[in-house]
Formats: structure tokens, sequence, C-alpha cells
């Protein structure tokens, strides 16, 4: 469906006059360092502003550049972003700064199909680095701009995610890709929000306390106290059993976010 111009023009209108005096000042848009806002945006999936702001700002203070990053060893990683749970993002960030230094001379890649092929980084994240980071012509559908569109189109809540691309693009200002982006996150978070719309999320999130992910945080948390453990040990402090631990301890040695030797327990070096 092409949107006529009119409309396209009210909800600019709209949504810029409603930012001029809204917006939120949050520390990732007052700098358009590429590796800065790649950062953010590997802290920012399924998780809330306001835990990302500090942890944001004292991962850059000890990691100020991608290169300083890439030079870290994992488990100084994982200990940073403790606390900000989804350790397989850091890991993730970890290798894409790896991976940036040896393939893209330490420059973040500025096309959606190099973005894509580094680790952790999918269609989402891509398109919204090069939309923060680069100002790129591009459309991006998070929570909040999905709700947006289906509420000021009269969309379904089942309206399939590229029938919601084509209208998200037809939207995006030439040149203002970056402040037309942010305005509609800030407006989706504080005005349209679920509650006044009753329009629900795509995926809802588990109860976190007493889940497998909030055991596997906790595991790594321990573990960044300590240069190894036994399974034991584990077991006291996370109170749970050693037969629980083991299915959550295989999953996060599969993943490379810990390391088994004999009897002890680690975070890789």
């Amino acid at each position: 469906m092409k949107i006529p111009n009119f409309r396209i023009h009210a909800l600019h209108t709209k949504i810029f006059t409603w930012h001029k005096t809204h917006k939120r000042d949050l520390p990732w848009r007052n700098i358009q360092d590429p590796y800065a806002i790649l950062v953010s945006e590997f802290m920012l999936q399924q998780t809330q502003v306001d835990r990302v702001i500090p942890k944001y700002h004292a991962f850059l203070q000890r990691y100020p550049t991608i290169e300083d990053l890439a030079r870290a060893s994992l488990k100084d990683v994982l200990t940073s972003w403790s606390g900000l749970g989804y350790n397989r993002r850091a890991k993730f960030l970890w290798q894409t700064a790896h991976q940036i230094m040896t393939t893209h001379q330490g420059i973040v890649p500025e096309t959606l199909h190099e973005l894509e092929a580094l680790p952790g980084i999918g269609p989402y994240i891509a398109r919204a680095i090069l939309i923060f980071a680069y100002n790129t012509n591009e459309a991006t559908i998070d929570t909040n701009i999905r709700r947006i569109l289906l509420h000021e189109f009269n969309l379904p809540e089942t309206t399939p995610l590229p029938d919601l691309f084509s209208f998200a693009t037809q939207l995006v200002p030439k040149g203002k890709s970056r402040d037309w982006h942010n305005a509609l996150m800030d407006y989706g978070s504080t005005v349209l929000t679920s509650k006044k719309t009753g329009i629900r999320a795509l995926t809802q999130q588990p109860p976190f306390k007493g889940s497998p992910r909030w055991y596997r945080g906790t595991i790594l948390r321990i573990l960044t106290q300590h240069d190894s453990v036994t399974l034991s040990f584990l077991s006291q402090k996370c109170t749970i059993s050693q037969k629980q631990l083991e299915p959550l301890l295989h999953q996060l040695q599969h993943e490379h976010l810990i390391v088994r030797n004999k009897q002890r327990i680690s975070l890789p070096r």
C-alpha cells in the first residue's frame, strides 16, 4: 500500500513537533561514534534503557575504542557486562570487535551485508547501526515503531513484518533517518504505549528471577569473582542441585562462555 504524501507529511509534523520538547537525553545520542553506537545497540537488546545507561558509560570508559575491546580477554568483557543479562551478547560484541579489527581495518561497516556478517548482528541491529551511526536512509522496526505503525494506519496486530517495513520505508524522511527513528522510539515509549493502545509486543518476556536465564547470569557472575570453582561450590551458591546445574553448564560450555577442566569451572581466558 502506498501512503499518500499528505499523510506522510502530517505524521512527520506530528511526531517531530512533539519531539522538539519531549525528546529523551540518552548518552548514545550525544555521540555519533559508530563504535559507541555498536555497543549501545548490543546492550539495548531486550534490556531497559535505565539499566543500560550506567553499564554503557562504564563499558566505554573501560574500552574506549574498538581496538581496546578486541584486545581485552573474554573474561574481562563478561565481567564488565555482568548485570545486563543475555551474556551471549557480550561474547558476540567481543567477537565482532575482533572481526572488525581484522577484516575492516577497525572501521564499523556501512552496509547491511557486511554488518549482518558480524557475530550477533541481525537485521535490526544492522539497520540501527546504519541509521544512528551513519544517518543512512534505512528503516527499522522495534516494538515502539511497530506499535505506532499499527495504530496510525489502523492495521491488525497480525500484519506481517514485510508489510510493516513497506510502511516504515515510505515514512523515512530523506537525510533525517536518525532524527526520525529517535523521535518514533521516544513517542512510542512515552505517549503511544502498549498500555494505552492495548497492542502487545510480538514476544512477551517470561519471569526473570528463578528462570534458566537468571541462573545462567548468576553462574557467570560468580565466575567473574573467582579464578575457578567446583560444581559443588556453584551448587551451593546458586541454591540448586548439581543435577539441575548440569544442563545450564552444558549450554554455557556449548556457547563457549565457560570452560570445564576436570573438576574446575572457570570463564574463558
